[in-house]
């Protein structure tokens, strides 16, 4: 296995580290330094890429189950080797925590581990025929060219998800990370390279958005999209693969609710929804973000809340001690801000935070912040916050709770606290929503299926589901 542990300083494809670009300077958000430069690609560049993509898709669609297994494994041993150096980059690039970064480069290394298995398990079936002697089978086949886009909010689990799905099925992949957080996607390319993937199989391409995303919808060859951004994007991604009625899987986020039921104890369940709510400062796509709790354990169950919100010290990422990074960009920041002042306008009282944090001079930062008194109809109830902010609304009766849960357009996450399980598993069946956390928010897995319905998408990652999406059934019948 080759060892490379420089940073990734261009993009990837065909096997070889090249860009004709202009170089990109990422952005470290904690201070607005430069946390890497990366020479970017061009069209032709991209065109070379499909290209090798589409020559290499043959080989590896007829690769051995076995290989294809051992060489995915071998990508997340690599990673786990690298996990500081990766976990570094992660945190330089996009904010969080060392320690959620290396718990996100286990996550990635995690999907290969798991798809390696899942290489060897693409199963089809035989159906018993109507008439003697005639066989009908049904075998499953890789799509074909898959162009793969991913967000920067999880820089390294996002892109490891398609990648390692779509490698698993017997696909080619080109992928494009988002250039605010791109090394993360580029040392999963690393990792091929040292599994000594033939070349044209993972590609990694950084540059511009609207370029790539162009070339890559508009190539007759590319048989599969699969995105996670935001619901615009989704609707422009989807509308331009019907152009060749490419297959598509999107994740466009979600504003999970969390339902706690009146048999919870409100300072666990405070507490509990607080530290899950904050994590990567509020920027996770199933972060619990619209707090439906009892009207006669909502104070205490705030007071809980509000005492671990204030407690979380924010800081550069790089610094063990912190448990709070800055936010991805000034947009975001600008967006957080919007939305506190509109709900302070709708009638919300402020319990903690509600402003940038103070103690920052450069870089994105705004403390955890906790509204109370909002309202179900209020903007933040139905727009996905994707920050520190966590509103709070308490209701008078369950059916009211779960109204308010399934009000939104979003359907990706949703939880539930309470102490008696029949109960919980009766909210969850009624939650419109892809997944569900009972007494938990750390609910992503690679080997369970991810994503949602309604406007947060369709498709699954992870799981067998999520090798599946990258597969096509062929049924033979066999005459007699």
């Amino acid at each position: 296995m080759t060892q490379m542990t420089q940073q990734p300083q261009a993009s990837f494809w065909n096997g070889a580290w090249n860009g004709h670009g202009p170089t990109l300077e990422v952005v470290n958000p904690a201070d607005e330094s430069v946390a890497a430069k990366i020479a970017t690609v061009t069209a032709g560049d991209v065109r070379d890429a499909l290209d090798r993509a589409s020559d290499a898709l043959d080989l590896w669609r007829s690769a051995d189950p076995w290989d294809r297994c051992h060489r995915l494994r071998a990508m997340a041993e690599y990673i786990r080797e690298r996990g500081r150096e990766i976990a570094a980059s992660v945190t330089a690039e996009q904010g969080k925590p060392i320690e959620q970064a290396e718990g996100e480069v286990k996550a990635a290394a995690d999907q290969f581990d798991w798809c390696a298995d899942e290489a060897r398990r693409i199963y089809g079936r035989s159906i018993p025929a109507r008439d003697r002697g005639r066989r009908l089978l049904v075998q499953r086949e890789p799509v074909g060219v898959v162009g793969a886009f991913s967000a920067s909010n999880f820089p390294c689990l996002l892109p490891a998800r398609k990648i390692a799905a779509a490698v698993a099925a017997g696909c080619t992949v080109v992928a494009k990370p988002a250039e605010e957080a791109p090394s993360g996607a580029l040392w999963l390319a690393k990792a091929a390279e040292a599994a000594e993937l033939p070349p044209g199989v993972v590609n990694v391409v950084v540059g511009d958005p609207q370029l790539i995303s162009d070339l890559v919808l508009d190539d007759r060859r590319v048989r599969k999209i699969t995105l996670t951004g935001s619901i615009p994007l989704g609707r422009r991604i989807m509308a331009r693969a019907a152009v060749d009625l490419k297959s598509v899987s999107l994740e466009l986020g979600g504003h999970a609710p969390v339902v706690v039921l009146d048999d919870a104890d409100p300072q666990w369940a405070g507490s509990l929804s607080a530290r899950g709510k904050f994590r990567n400062a509020g920027q996770v796509c199933i972060a619990p973000s619209r707090f439906l709790v009892p009207a006669a354990i909502h104070d205490e169950y705030v007071d809980s809340f509000v005492r671990v919100a204030v407690s979380l010290r924010l800081g550069p990422g790089d610094d063990r001690s912190c448990d709070i990074g800055p936010l991805q960009s000034e947009r975001r920041l600008e967006e957080i801000e919007r939305l506190v002042a509109t709900a302070v306008d709708e009638g919300a009282r402020v319990e903690s935070g509600g402003r940038r944090a103070a103690q920052a001079g450069s870089g994105w930062w705004y403390e955890p912040t906790v509204l109370t008194g909002v309202k179900p109809g209020a903007e933040i109830m139905s727009t996905e916050p994707f920050g520190p902010l966590a509103p709070i609304h308490a209701y008078p009766d369950l059916g009211t709770a779960i109204d308010i849960a399934n009000s939104v357009d979003f359907g990706l996450a949703g939880f539930v606290l309470g102490g008696s399980l029949a109960r919980c598993l009766d909210v969850a069946d009624r939650l419109e929503v892809g997944m569900v956390g009972i007494n938990e928010f750390a609910i992503a897995l690679a080997e369970a299926p991810f994503g949602g319905v309604k406007h947060s998408g369709f498709g699954r990652e992870g799981g067998a589901e999520g090798v599946g999406e990258f597969t096509v059934s062929k049924y033979i019948n066999i005459g007699p």
